[in-house]
């Protein structure tokens, strides 16, 4: 639309006036949402360039470019680590008094005082040493010859794998697990106190004979699906046999899992969480499952109508699916996908695991599974992540993140104390923030995603025992990190599934106060080691009221 002249203008009636002025605020208001649109345009074109420019500095062998910096919600509304009453650094006492009753060895050391002196008694001192010692043990076996004729061989000690004692054993894998030490180093690290050993043969003290911690990492599994109120997940990449893969981590304040697969879908997390139990089972909560992710009627009354209910292995559900005619189906959404889940879903619900768990995840796709809560500190770092491009922009941002951080406070006082009258009011106060008309486009579709998962980001409203976060999972998840990045990945299937077994434990320790050096010396069977109670038993136990 042209602008009239000057010498128009003086012709035009008041109306007219009225008209044209109407006219030309109706054509600033279009303009104004077309700057708009192509502003969030360019700011996820810049956010697509910016990823395309790292995919080539990755490509290219670059250093990454250093990550944006946290938000700080949680630390600012009092929940950062190392705090106290009122965000105040709490002070940690200098010392280990603890060390006066683990005294091993007392020593008096003699003075030369000059003749006339008085004995004035002693002043104490303690000293924490720590002794490495390279031992070689002969182990002289007797040999008997039974009057069958049968020669009878007196038993090692147990513990001990391939001429390698249990002490040697654990330190290698409190070394490699807890300590990040990879191969290499042990290897020279052996070699310097003492002990020839090759870098195969650590490899293999690390990776062989495993079994027993195996079998007790799955039981933690599974008692702590099986008693959690709540779980936090996350995952993360992985290399394995040169191929891309993932680590996914399960675990609440009792115990953690890490297990490592080829995909993130969530047919592989369903598989996860059914804890080594194999088959498939069609249950009411494998049907409910289906009807609720939108599989046809008929199929799902077909699998309902079957006589056949559990299938020991993958191979027998792909039969029955085959037999049903199931496969052969091309609608949407996958019939085979949805079914394959629900009868994954209704293992896990038949040996008794999740029972009204909640897990809480960062919105990946594969996690939204029953009672689902969404962690408040990923949905606010979209907000803080938008890039403005105008004052009006950066403000509103400000003003839309300081919201969040108020109501996110208020969120933690009412955990602390739960009240139904506050509780409606938040969720009011809710709607009042993620409903605003802010002038900023992309911030208002954001903030319109985000109401419409009102449910998963206020479950706190109805479960107040869960966390608003899943810091406990990124803490955890870590220690895969750093692993990959010492060690990089895996290539056999025992050294994968030692990793995760060996980093799940030592979590797990410490999460219920066992000192991981400890609990590996009672489980190897080293000699004069402090018995250590069953993993599962204990976190059996931190579930149960005192």
């Amino acid at each position: 639309m042209s602008p009239p002249d000057a010498a128009l203008l003086e012709t035009l009636s008041l109306a007219e006036l009225r008209d044209l002025v109407g006219a030309l605020a109706s054509e600033v208001a279009r303009l104004r949402a077309v700057s708009e649109a192509q502003q969030a345009a360019m700011a996820s074109l810049k956010v697509e360039s910016q990823a395309l420019r790292d995919e080539v500095a990755r490509l290219k062998g670059l250093p990454p470019r250093p990550p944006s910096r946290p938000s700080g919600m949680e630390q600012a509304t009092g929940g950062g680590s190392g705090t106290g009453p009122g965000g105040k650094r709490s002070r940690r006492r200098r010392g280990a008094k603890r060390d006066r009753e683990a005294v091993t060895a007392e020593v008096v050391v003699k003075a030369e005082p000059p003749a006339g002196s008085r004995f004035k008694g002693y002043q104490d001192i303690l000293v924490r040493e720590l002794r490495l010692t390279a031992e070689v043990v002969r182990y002289r076996r007797e040999r008997w010859l039974a009057p069958s004729g049968e020669t009878v061989l007196a038993a090692l000690p147990e513990g001990i794998v391939g001429g390698f004692g249990p002490g040697l054993r654990r330190f290698l894998l409190v070394a490699h697990a807890q300590g990040q030490v990879t191969t290499e180093r042990l290897t020279a690290l052996l070699a310097g106190v003492g002990i020839e050993i090759s870098k195969r043969q650590v490899v293999r003290l690390l990776t062989a004979r495993l079994d027993d911690l195996i079998v007790e990492d799955r039981e933690v599994l599974r008692a702590g699906l099986a008693t959690a109120g709540w779980v936090t997940v996350d995952d993360t990449a992985a290399r394995h046999a040169r191929q891309d893969g993932f680590t996914t981590q399960i675990g609440d304040d009792r115990f953690t899992a890490f297990r490592t697969g080829t995909s993130k879908s969530r047919e592989a997390f369903l598989s996860t969480l059914r804890a080594g139990h194999g088959g498939y089972v069609i249950s009411e909560a494998a049907l409910d499952y289906m009807r609720g992710r939108a599989l046809a009627g008929p199929v799902v009354n077909l699998l309902a109508s079957h006589p056949a209910k559990v299938f020991a292995d993958e191979a027998a559900w792909t039969a029955h699916l085959a037999v049903l005619g199931i496969d052969r189906l091309a609608v949407t959404p996958d019939p085979v996908r949805i079914a394959t889940e629900g009868a994954l879903w209704g293992t896990i619900k038949t040996h008794g695991l999740l029972p009204g768990t909640v897990i809480v995840s960062d919105d990946a796709g594969q996690f939204r599974l029953g009672d689902h809560a969404l962690c408040w500190v990923h949905a606010e770092r979209l907000v803080h992540k938008l890039v403005p491009t105008t004052d009006e922009q950066r403000r509103a941002i400000e003003l839309t993140r300081t919201l969040i951080w108020w109501f996110y406070a208020d969120l933690k006082a009412w955990r602390r104390e739960p009240c139904p009258r506050r509780a409606a009011a938040l969720r009011a106060r809710f709607d009042r923030i993620f409903t605003r008309c802010t002038g900023h486009v992309v911030l208002d579709r954001l903030l319109a995603r985000l109401h419409r998962r009102k449910a998963e980001l206020l479950r706190v409203l109805e479960r107040p025992e869960i966390p608003l976060h899943t810091n406990g999972s990124e803490n955890d998840i870590r220690a895969c990190v750093t692993k990959r990045k010492i060690s990089g990945g895996t290539m056999s299937e025992a050294r994968r599934t030692a990793r995760d077994v060996l980093l799940g434990l030592m979590k797990t320790c410490r999460k219920l106060g066992v000192s991981f050096y400890r609990y590996l010396g009672d489980r190897l069977r080293v000699p004069g080691a402090e018995p250590i109670p069953p993993l599962p038993d204990l976190v059996r136990q931190a579930d149960a009221p005192a």
